[in-house]
């Protein structure tokens, strides 16, 4: 395959979209060791938004202080839309040295975020250095489209930090979010597997399978 190159609408040293799997069973651990090679500060801040689960974040971080024991993880308290103002959030995040975004469900990680002071403060602490890794359903969040969970024949604006693109791992799903015409790439990353993509748009494949990328013309 050609080396994958896209195109970055928001400035980042390092964005890397996991396709998903367990990190407890060590579905991820090649990703997760590649992450912390990259750790600048070693400070982890978790967003638990799309899960709502505090306890996601305290099983992430004794995992992390596995792989470096230096290691700290936050849970960034980010479940609806009264929290994405508060000063010590938005700080969390923006000097954090990785933003962990944890999965779970699309509709509820975009209709909280998309377009807040909180995703503001991803966008500069990314453009900073901060690198930003998202999995599974946060991961598919990063294109300009995404699976609306609820109604899975329609889809959902999504954060549009990767112009052109959306990511989506059902076949079908990912042919019909390409039909929207602002959408030249598609892309399925299947689980264990990731793509790191640095501040040129190159894509680094991560992890134990391929992707599939669609493009149109």
């Amino acid at each position: 395959m050609k080396p994958l190159q896209l195109q970055l609408a928001v400035p980042v040293r390092q964005l890397v979209l996991i396709g998903g799997g367990e990190f407890s069973f060590g579905d991820t651990r090649e990703i997760d060791e590649f992450l912390v090679r990259q750790l600048e500060r070693k400070t982890i801040a978790f967003l638990p938004t799309a899960s709502g689960s505090a306890e996601y974040a305290t099983h992430l971080g004794s995992y992390f202080k596995q792989i470096d024991p230096a290691i700290s993880t936050i849970n960034v308290p980010i479940y609806r839309g009264r929290d994405v103002r508060r000063a010590r959030s938005l700080d969390q995040l923006r000097f954090a040295g990785m933003i962990y975004v944890g999965g779970g469900v699309t509709n509820t990680l975009l209709s909280t975020i998309r377009g807040t002071p909180a995703e503001e403060a991803m966008r500069e602490a990314a453009s900073e250095g901060t690198i930003i890794a998202a999995i599974g359903a946060a991961a598919a969040s990063f294109g300009v489209h995404a699976r609306d969970m609820h109604s899975p024949a329609s889809a959902l604006p999504a954060l549009g930090w990767l112009a052109g693109t959306v990511i989506e791992q059902d076949d079908t799903m990912l042919r019909r979010l390409m039909s929207f015409p602002d959408v030249k790439t598609g892309i399925s990353i299947p689980p264990k597997t990731a793509i790191a993509i640095d501040s040129a748009g190159n894509a680094t494949l991560l992890g134990s399978e391929s992707i599939a990328v669609l493009r149109k013309g």
